[in-house]
């Protein structure tokens, strides 16, 4: 089975989870596609995510156990689509390689296209807020002394980085050598690039 959200061989069950979700109704599909993306889109907010959940299988008849289990091989395609940059047309067709109807395939990547740039901006600040840089130092030098003569005369660059991890800061050092700092920048530049193009 030749997916584009993963390379991984998936389980059995999760091919089948998506094939249970055509024994829903049209409504209680949308629905339940409604609170994907919500959560989705907020996901700090799991326990909500599963009252939603616990509520929908309340409404419906359903054990809230099976649901949330149906809802964790759901979440395995648009997490991995995430991080692939897939299109709703490749959504579409992953869906339908594990068995969902082409209706439900349709209406999915239908909401993957609608979602899709918001849903881009969310993973690319949360990569961003694991380690927030708060402050930087530097300081260039040269070697002028050591036991190895070749190294007399380099120029290194000394680096004290600021980052906060949740509420507290810490210091991260780093000692890099000329060709080192520039790639460094370079890769900067490109992150700052990047970054100004979702803003």
């Amino acid at each position: 089975m030749l997916l584009h959200f993963t390379k991984d061989v998936l389980p059995d069950s999760v091919s089948t989870d998506f094939q249970n979700l055509n024994k829903l109704n049209e409504q209680q599909f949308h629905r339940l596609i409604e609170i994907l993306f919500q959560f989705l889109l907020e996901s700090k907010e799991t326990e909500r995510f599963m009252q939603l959940l616990g509520e929908f299988a309340g409404e419906h008849g359903m054990s809230a156990g099976p649901l949330k289990n149906l809802m964790k091989s759901v979440l395995l395609l648009p997490q991995g689509a995430l991080k692939k940059n897939l299109t709703a047309e490749q959504i579409k067709e992953d869906l339908l390689t594990l068995g969902l109807s082409e209706e439900r395939s349709a209406h999915f990547s239908q909401q993957w296209g609608e979602h899709y740039a918001a849903l881009s901006r969310l993973a690319v600040a949360q990569t961003l807020m694991v380690n927030q840089l708060v402050d930087m130092d530097w300081k260039f030098g040269v070697t002028v002394g050591t036991s190895e003569i070749q190294k007399v005369g380099n120029i290194f660059l000394q680096l004290k980085l600021v980052v906060r991890k949740g509420n507290s800061t810490e210091n991260v050092y780093m000692e890099l050598t000329l060709p080192q700092f520039y790639n460094f920048l370079h890769e900067m530049e490109r992150a700052k690039a990047s970054m100004e193009c979702f803003s």
